[in-house]
């Protein structure tokens, strides 16, 4: 189970070793199931575009982008469908390792923020990508709306990921040599939102809290 689990968060090892149908799946699931929301995402697809452009993985370009597109879309609808039947189940569940009310919480807050756009600025935040469908489905949001919003960020979030990625593959094939430091360089912006996001929560919590 704990080499299953490493695989799964080792994203070389899903390219070289899982192939499209591995990369489809953990997109589909990392994208609307809450108890995704640790698998590696973003530099997944970068990843993927880099291997895909140095023909180290053999799936065409184009292939990869419409697969990877649809199962984004797929998983947030999934999540959408979830959240508006038995989401709101999960405001009294407990935590857990696979489950927190503060990433609700947290989504919560980008919604009121940036409202439908969320689903589109959400898909380069880790964690918040998982649960915005969810709040989505939760809050009852007018499903051509959710459907517009979905579409565009997840075709947004892979062609931008995977197609940088292939560009850089395809013009710089030794970049293969350094995939350590670029899912450090993910790892490094992705610990940065989280962080981020986590203190300014913190911060609002004290603002309200000194105001009672």
């Amino acid at each position: 189970m704990l080499e299953f689990l490493k695989t799964l968060l080792d994203s070389k090892e899903i390219i070289t070793n899982g192939g499209l149908f591995l990369i489809v799946l953990i997109v589909y699931v990392e994208n609307g199931l809450f108890f995704g929301f640790f698998l590696p995402g973003d530099y997944l697809l970068f990843l993927a575009g880099v291997f895909c452009g140095t023909q180290a993985f053999a799936v065409g370009i184009v292939t990869l982008v419409l697969a990877v597109t649809g199962a984004s879309i797929a998983g947030s609808l999934t999540g959408y469908l979830f959240g508006n039947i038995v989401g709101k189940k999960l405001l009294h569940k407990q935590d857990s390792m696979f489950f927190k009310i503060e990433y609700l919480v947290r989504t919560r807050v980008y919604f009121m923020k940036f409202g439908g756009k969320t689903l589109i600025i959400s898909r380069f935040l880790p964690i918040v990508r998982t649960f915005a469908p969810i709040l989505a489905g939760m809050v009852k949001m007018n499903f051509k709306k959710f459907m517009y919003f979905n579409f565009m960020g997840g075709t947004i979030w892979v062609f931008s990921l995977i197609l940088s990625g292939y560009f850089l593959g395809t013009r710089f094939p030794q970049i293969m040599h350094y995939l350590e430091y670029v899912v450090f360089f993910f790892l490094a912006i992705t610990s940065f939102v989280v962080l981020k996001g986590f203190f300014e929560m913190n911060k609002k919590k004290k603002k309200k809290l000194s105001r009672l």
